[in-house]
């Protein structure tokens, strides 16, 4: 225990022993730089210049633009535009899916392979509407005389200057089939009725808005298109309706599908029915079927 209490105060001893450190030129031996140090001096001394080393090296990495150089480390600015182009990319991607499905509906209503929810649109069969009694109210019915006084002496030309006036329009067949019953204006038959294929689409017959998109226990779903020059077209009876009311339509743009809705009807057809100045007229005598 003593020899080895010795030899550690001998160990402290030279590290507080004085060194001198002497710079001579080569050639005469003259003294240029005289220092005096101790061993722990010189390795406090040392240690000091490492460590402020080490901290001016950190805060250079820290706070310039040479840590982008440093290999694996990662810009914050390069971090948020990916993440911005990351949101970008899938509001992209998603916008796509919404466009590819609306084209793919789009197809599909043109070629008339059309897939609809047979519960979709039908009325509350809760409802017994073949006994709902509708009776028009006082003024209804002054109205309706009123029109009916005033048919009486309308004047027979104004149908043939209505009737040249309408030859100017180039009429779009709304469906292709056989005609089941015509225009009859003797039986209150202001339209024609139409069978055709199943599922068919049916076709505006002029460019025009619809002012009437509506289910009723009689005619089913009913589409009513208004266009120009007073002239008006109804489609009743369909499975479904493809527009809504205050749309705008292209002439030949599927409005509805062909369908056996309402009580007035036996069957899947189309009955089509155009009206000009508030008159019937036969689909028949502008159209070929």
């Amino acid at each position: 225990m003593g020899e080895q209490k010795v030899k550690k105060n001998n160990f402290f001893q030279r590290l507080n022993h004085r060194y001198r450190l002497v710079v001579l030129n080569d050639e005469t031996f003259e003294e240029n730089l005289s220092l005096r140090l101790t061993p722990l001096a010189l390795f406090i001394l040392i240690g000091a210049i490492t460590i402020i080393m080490v901290m001016i090296v950190t805060s250079l990495i820290a706070f310039t633009a040479l840590r982008e150089y440093i290999p694996g480390y990662s810009d914050s600015g390069a971090r948020r535009n990916l993440v911005r182009l990351a949101i970008k990319s899938d509001s992209l991607e998603k916008s796509i899916i919404v466009q590819n499905a609306y084209m793919l509906n789009i197809s599909n209503v043109l070629r008339g392979d059309i897939k609809f929810d047979s519960t979709q649109n039908q009325p509350d069969k809760n409802k017994e509407y073949n006994k709902l009694k509708v009776t028009a109210s006082k003024n209804e019915n002054e109205l309706r005389k009123n029109i009916e006084s005033q048919d009486q002496y309308s004047l027979s030309y104004e149908s043939e200057i209505n009737k040249d006036q309408i030859n100017n329009f180039s009429f779009f067949t709304p469906i292709k089939g056989i005609i089941t019953s015509s225009f009859k204006t003797n039986d209150s038959h202001y339209g024609i009725d139409i069978v055709g294929p199943e599922n068919d689409a049916i076709k505006a017959t002029l460019d025009g808005t619809v002012i009437l998109a509506t289910w009723s226990s009689e005619t089913g779903y009913t589409i009513t298109v208004q266009h120009s020059n007073n002239i008006v077209s109804v489609y009743k009876h369909n499975s479904v309706l493809l527009k809504k009311l205050g749309d705008y339509v292209d002439a030949g743009e599927p409005i509805a599908i062909i369908g056996n809705s309402g009580e007035q009807t036996t069957g899947p057809h189309l009955h089509f029915e155009l009206w000009h100045n508030g008159n019937p007229i036969d689909p028949q005598d502008y159209m070929v079927f």
